[in-house]
Order: C-alpha cells, then structure tokens, then sequence
C-alpha cells in the first residue's frame, strides 16, 4: 500500500482511538486498486470491518491526487448520516493533513426530498390538488398540525431535507410543501437563489466526493440525469441495491391517480370527462380480474388502456396552451404538465412491447377495500446500472452480505458486473474482526414442526418463550409477517414477566432506543427489523428467526425471475427464493454479535435450514458460528449470559 493511504489510515483510526484491522487494511488496498485500474471490485466485509473508513480513505486520497470525482451511495438514512456527519469529516482532514488539500463533500438527494419554499408560501395551486388525489387512495387529506409544525419549521431549517425533521410526518403531509422537479418552475421561480434543491445540486456540482443513495442511482440509470458527472462509484449496502433501484423504478395506475389529474385539468378549465370515462372503462376491467401477475394484458384492459392513452393525449394541447407568463400560471402549468405526463408515461408502458417481451412485469393487486391497481416494475435492472452508471470507469461495491451461498456469481449478475462490457470484475471477502465460532451460537430448532401456509403451531412458540425465559429477555425476535409477529408478541406477553415491545406500537426508532435502554426487554418485529438494528453488549444476546424468509410465491416479480432464470440455465427456486432468504438470514443474524465483545445465540425455528436440501446453500451465507440442535446446552447457555446482566 503506497505510503500516504498508510498516513491517512493511521491518522484516522488514531482519531477514532482504535487500531488498524487486517479486513479495513485490505479493504483500502483493493478500493485503491480498482480506482487506479478503472476496475469493478465486490468486497464482502464483515460487521465491525470499519468499511466507510476503509473505502473512504483510498477514494479521498484518489479524488485530490488525481481532480477526479465520486459519487458514494447507500441504502439507509442510518448510514448516510454517519458518512455525513463523522467518517466523511474525519477522513477529509486526514487527508489534508497528509496531503495538504481537503476533499469537498456534498450530500445530494431528491428534489422531493427537499421543501419547497415557495409552496410552504402558496406559490403553488397544489393543496386542494393533493387533498383530491389522496381522497380515491386514503379518503382523508393530509392531518393539519403535521402541515403547521412543517410550515413552522421551513422557516427555520438550514437544509431544508426531510430527513432533518424529528419527529417525521406523513407523505401526505409532505406532499404539500414539496415538489417533484419536473414541476418546478425553474428560472421563473422568486425563490431560486435560496431553493433548497438548487443548492444541494449546485453544491454537489462543485463537491469532490457526493453522498447519496441508491434511490437517486436508479433514477440516474433510468435515463434521468439527477447525479452530477463522476469517475467512480462507491456502493456501500450494496446487496440491497438492485431491490432499491426495482423499488424506485415500480410504478401503479389507480383510480385515484386518474381523478388526481382530472380534477386538475377541470379547475383549469379543460375538459376531463373523456378521460373520466376511459379510467371508469378500465378499472370496471381491473375489478373483475383476479390478484396476480398479468404474463400478457387481456384483450378488454388493452383496449381500454389504449382509449385511456388516447384520451390523455387529446388533452396535452390543451395544457401545452395553459398560460405560463406570470409565476403563478407558470407553477400551475408545470404541474398539471407534470401529473399528465406522468400518466401519459405509464399508460404507455402498460401497453408497450416490452409487457409483452416480458422485460416489464405488470401485475394487479387489490386493497383491502377492493380498490384495483396495476402496477408495473422491470423484471431486470443490471443492464441500466452497468450501462449508465458503471461502463467505462470504476466502481467498488461493498456489504457484510455479498457472497451469497459463498459466491459472489449472483450479486454479480444481479448489477450487471457480469456483462461483458464491463470487463472483469473481482470478488473478495476481507473477513470481519469477529471469531463468530467464539462469540456466537447458531441454534437451529431441528425438532420443531416444518412451518406450513398458516404459520406455525403453539410448539414453536412454547420454544421462543422458554428461549427468552432462559435469556431473561435480551432478544430480538425477528418474523416473515406482522401477524405473526403480533401473535407471538401476544403469546409472550401471557407466559413471560420481561418486557415485550412490539412493532407498529410505537415508532421503530423509539422501539430500538427502549430496547436497547433495558437489558431485560424484548423486540418483536418483521422485515424492518433484520437489517441496521445495531445494538450492541449483552442488551441484545439472543436473536431468533420464525422461519426461512422465503419471497411470497406468489410476488409476480419473484415468478418472473425465477422463469427467466430457468431460461437461462439456472435454477430458478436457487437463483431467486433461496438466494432472496440466504441474503435476509444472514442479514437477520447479523444482529447478534455487533462488537468484539459481544456474545449470544441467534435461534432458527425452521428445521428446514437443516433437513432441506437448500439447508447448506443457506447456512453458507451465515456468520460462522458454533451450530448445535440441542436445546438444553442453548438455555444453558443463555442462562450463563443472563447472569452476566446487572
């Protein structure tokens, strides 16, 4: 490793007061390496590697070296504000010190992200808009006092950033002080030269190294230049970066979102009633259809998805024509355009070819009020991210979870590494300073009934609760579905005197931070919950999982992969189920040892992880722990750990 990443890396670690790791070491000189050979590198490293040290401190060093620029993204607020708010300053003063030149950091996320202030002020026709649109989705507008605590607080934020307000407020809130960026007036807006979204662009335009997230890269790699030129890319949490871009790019036509629009286009004096009655023609279609994935559009909802599209395009005249001279019509203008051109966009994506090549796939799904949506998501997004993002410069993609089963083929094929444009890529697992077999448990319920469509049995939750009775709380009980989790938050409650926080009784921040304040409480949740709970010590020392986190068989995203990798040669089950649990499991297990200190037991209540013959395919993708079926030796254990709490 060249000398000045050596300074730099000691002057940081000494101002976090630890020592250089073997995994951060190595981290730095593969990040390194792949920045200088314009390379694609995946590197797994292990809870406690220090991986934002170890891929910032090659890139700082790169950026003022060379005057080239990188964009680094993640998929969590959690671990943005930390790269924002400590690893980004520290390691750019390191790298002043050594270097005598300080990188420029930027922080950069939608515009939506941000408020409007022009619209806090009633720049924009929006309020009644909203409220309309809202009513055919949730039947109320949005709640007052989160509107005045936001109005209140726009006049006193620096940023502007929705994420800056604590506590938080509903989308239908937010909605009303913020704007999409096609719907902004640009130039003609009085408020541009202390726009909230014009000076983090403008800012990040100028930085050396943009912090932003994997929602914004998937925008980019859709066509829509949201990010700024860059060299590089850095994408840490990168195994949830395909499912994040998928999210971002899945979109669903209702009939609230069709009156949304006619309500607009009639207070502006245009007509609607042609469109009314083509939305009315296809949602009567969509009634009648049953839940699931669409493999071709009948005939009835094409057509009348074809007299939608036709309908719409009547109107863009019209708006074209709107008057937009002053900044009030100017703003009028650029929504109602927006919210047709919107429309317009996935309509014509419903009925395009590539429904029918299978390369969009649309489903239809029902609320619990019966209300029909079709929604529509790309079977793949590998081929935008390496062509927009990745082609022809380097990009360095890192997690704690990467190699799934033990490779890195599929994470690969998944972000489009594995194209031959992209030329050779290379996998690496740096290791973690943990010794998992000391630290951990790895208890797999051999013994308990396979869980079947309608959940488990009492004999499952006997052995959760006599778990938890010999831990004397301590546990993070993690469930595939909230009523499960409700269930056996309930059933926990009548056999057990140690708290039971359950998910969705309060915000999930609050319930982490009560969770890690007692040593004797217990957190029941689902999904949320598997991935950046970081507790670490003796408060969290058991970790249980219900059952195999399977995808719903019957996700239409989940069927359409699963067929095309059949297509291709692979297993489909492997390939989309099995590697879509291995990735939550080893997620889910992750919980457990969270410092070198640390010590627990992570219990599996699917005897499956061991009888099927995906077992091993799964198990490989977990922290090496001691594994062991015995019961008996498993509450000892945690009898031991529970005597350790004061």
């Amino acid at each position: 490793m060249r000398k000045e990443l050596t300074e730099i890396l000691e002057l940081v670690v000494a101002d976090l007061g630890g020592a250089v790791r073997e995994g951060q070491n190595r981290m730095v000189e593969e990040t390194a390496t792949a920045l200088e050979d314009s390379s694609h590198v995946l590197i797994q490293a292990g809870t406690g590697t220090g991986k934002s040290i170890g891929y910032l401190v090659p890139l700082m060093e790169w950026s003022v070296r060379t005057g080239q620029r990188a964009a680094v993204s993640t998929a969590t607020l959690a671990l943005q504000r930390q790269i924002v708010g400590q690893d980004a300053p520290r390691v750019a003063r390191a790298v002043s010190a050594v270097t005598g030149h300080e990188p420029h950091i930027a922080l950069l996320k939608g515009w939506n992200n941000y408020v409007c202030l022009r619209k806090v002020h009633g720049g924009y026709p929006e309020d009644d808009a909203l409220v309309s649109r809202a009513e055919g989705e949730y039947g109320a507008s949005a709640t007052g006092e989160e509107v005045k605590r936001l109005r209140e607080w726009a006049a006193e934020t620096e940023t502007g950033d929705r994420d800056d307000l604590v506590p938080g407020v509903s989308e239908r809130a937010w909605r009303q002080v913020s704007l999409s960026k096609p719907e902004c007036v640009g130039v003609k807006c009085p408020l541009r030269d202390v726009c909230f979204p014009v000076r983090a662009r403008t800012e990040a335009a100028e930085a050396d190294i943009v912090i932003t997230n994997h929602a914004m890269l998937g925008v980019h790699s859709s066509g829509t230049p949201v990010l700024p030129d860059v060299d590089a890319f850095v994408v840490d949490e990168a195994h949830d970066l395909a499912d994040r871009v998928t999210s971002q790019l899945t979109f669903a036509l209702s009939h609230g979102e069709i009156s949304g629009l006619a309500r607009l286009l009639r207070r502006e004096k245009i007509l609607p009633e042609g469109i009314e009655r083509a939305r009315d023609g296809v949602v009567a279609i969509m009634d009648e259809l049953e839940e699931g994935r669409l493999t071709c559009l009948p005939a009835p909802l094409q057509d009348a998805l074809m007299l939608l599209l036709r309908e719409l395009q009547l109107v863009e005249n019209d708006v074209a024509a709107l008057p937009g001279s002053t900044e009030s019509d100017a703003a009028t203008k650029a929504v109602v355009r927006h919210r047709l051109s919107t429309c317009v966009d996935m309509v014509s994506a419903m009925v395009s070819e590539e429904v029918a090549a299978g390369a969009l796939v649309v489903w239809l799904s029902h609320d619990l009020e019966g209300r029909s949506s079709l929604c529509a998501a790309p079977l793949d997004v590998s081929a935008p991210l390496a062509d927009t993002l990745f082609e022809a410069r380097p990009a360095i993609l890192t997690s704690a979870t990467l190699a799934i089963g033990g490779r890195f083929d599929l994470a690969a094929r998944q972000i489009g590494f594995s194209y031959p444009s992209q030329g050779p890529w290379r996998g690496i697992d740096v290791g973690s300073p943990f010794t998992y077999h000391q630290q951990g448990i790895l208890y797999i319920a051999r013994h308990l009934p396979v869980p079947g469509k309608e959940g488990y049995g009492e004999e499952t939750l006997r052995e959760l609760v006599e778990l938890i009775e010999a831990s004397e709380g301590g546990a993070l009980c993690l469930f595939t579905s909230r009523k499960a989790a409700n269930e056996a938050a309930a059933f926990a409650r009548d056999h057990l005197d140690v708290p039971i926080l359950a998910q969705g009784e309060d915000q999930l921040p609050t319930l982490v931070k009560d969770f890690a304040a007692d040593p004797h409480a217990s957190l029941f949740g689902t999904l949320s919950l598997w991935q950046g709970v970081d507790v670490p010590g003796l408060t969290c020392r058991l970790v249980t999982i219900d059952r195999i986190p399977f995808p719903r068989p019957n996700d239409a995203l989940v069927q359409a992969r699963s067929r095309r990798a059949h297509e291709r040669g692979y297993n489909g089950f492997m390939e989309v189920s099995a590697a879509h649990a291995a990735l939550l499991l080893a997620q889910g297990a992750g919980r457990l040892i969270r410092s070198e200190g640390d010590r627990g037991v992570v219990a599996i209540l699917d005897p499956r992880l061991v009888t099927a013959r995906y077992g091993g395919f799964l198990r490989a993708s977990l922290p090496h722990m001691w594994g062991t079926d015995d019961g008996a030796v498993v509450r000892a254990a945690l009898g031991r750990l529970a005597a350790q709490v004061k």
